[in-house]
């Protein structure tokens, strides 16, 4: 019970961050807002810490990740949204879902591995 409140706080707290942010995510590239909030909603489970035990994404979250614009979105992280969400984590659930994010790339601060 107390995991599920835990989480569910989590889940809140990014949500009021994506809320209040969502007019820095209008870019020339295009608006990713929905995008994260989708992703919020639907993909928390499976991003929060601890980085590990790493948990294979729902067929939901997995929809949100194929259908959203990542590079807008990794744009986006800041580091408030890093204390929240691994991003090791965001890593794993983009290859589980077969979306992986390009080696060496960055999403927020986070430098994708190279191997």
């Amino acid at each position: 019970m107390a995991k599920a409140l835990i989480s569910f706080g989590l889940l809140s707290l990014v949500i009021i961050l994506g809320v209040s942010s969502m007019a820095s995510l209008t870019t020339a590239d295009g608006d990713c807002s929905n995008d994260m909030m989708n992703l919020a909603t639907k993909c928390m489970p499976y991003v929060t810490y601890p980085p590990n035990p790493k948990i294979a994404p729902s067929k939901d979250c997995c929809g949100v990740v194929l259908n959203c614009d990542m590079k807008c979105i990794c744009g986006h992280i800041t580091k408030e949204i890093e204390k929240l969400i691994c991003m090791e984590k965001v890593v794993y659930v983009a290859n589980s879902c077969g979306r992986p994010l390009a080696k060496g790339s960055k999403c927020g601060s986070y430098q994708v591995p190279p191997i």
